[in-house]
């Protein structure tokens, strides 16, 4: 019975992926698949989209999981629009004189905080928290509602719930990927004074 723990051999826990390891008779919990020097979050046990066992601060011990997510997916898709806001307009603006051409997106939303255009945004924003977001999170927080589901699927893609699964990982994953870009979108602009796009195709060094 040498190397066994709790009556599971050493090749059976390499296999379960649970890291046991025995410290004066005390077993530890799973190790974070994100961060397997770290101990897996109690609160993340993988049933949710996205869920890597990544908490290193603990903050899934004090705050709900399925209120950080909520807002974690929302910041998700904030930041994959604004990345496509600070592209598209590089190669497309509408064609009426109130939209600037040839101005960077950070000059851009300084231009629509003047002219008001902004202030509409934040309106419309506003309205829609106030009545259809605050009431989502509810039904969020009572188990009525999966986080950031507005049961929007046009072309069907959630029908298989496997599927619907992976969907909502590879969109966490890339709103993870959209919320760092837009910080770089943004520094970027500041410092080398040109688009994105334009930057790529003619990178003007600094010095």
């Amino acid at each position: 019975m040498l190397g066994f723990v709790n009556g599971v051999s050493p090749l059976a826990q390499r296999r379960s992926g649970a890291a046991v390891s025995v410290r004066k008779g005390v077993v530890t919990m799973l190790q974070s698949k994100a961060m397997p020097f770290m101990e897996a979050p109690p609160a993340l046990d993988g049933s949710m989209a996205g869920d890597n066992g990544f908490d290193p601060l603990g903050l899934t011990n004090y705050f709900d999981v399925k209120w950080m997510q909520e807002a974690e997916i929302k910041h998700c898709r904030i930041c994959m629009l604004a990345c496509m806001g600070f592209l598209i307009p590089e190669i497309f603006t509408l064609p009426w004189s109130y939209f600037p051409k040839d101005m960077l997106a950070v000059d851009v939303h300084d231009y629509f905080v003047k002219t008001g255009g902004l202030a509409q945004v934040n309106l419309f924003v506003s309205a829609w928290e106030a009545i259809i977001g605050i009431a989502a999170l509810q039904a969020t927080m009572e188990g009525d509602r999966a986080p950031g589901d507005y049961g929007f699927d046009p072309l069907g893609l959630g029908k298989d719930p496997a599927t619907m699964k992976r969907n909502q990982t590879v969109e966490l994953i890339n709103g993870r990927l959209a919320m760092c870009a837009i910080g770089g979108f943004i520094h970027q602009q500041w410092i080398y004074k040109q688009g994105i796009i334009d930057q790529l195709m003619h990178f003007k060094p600094m010095y």
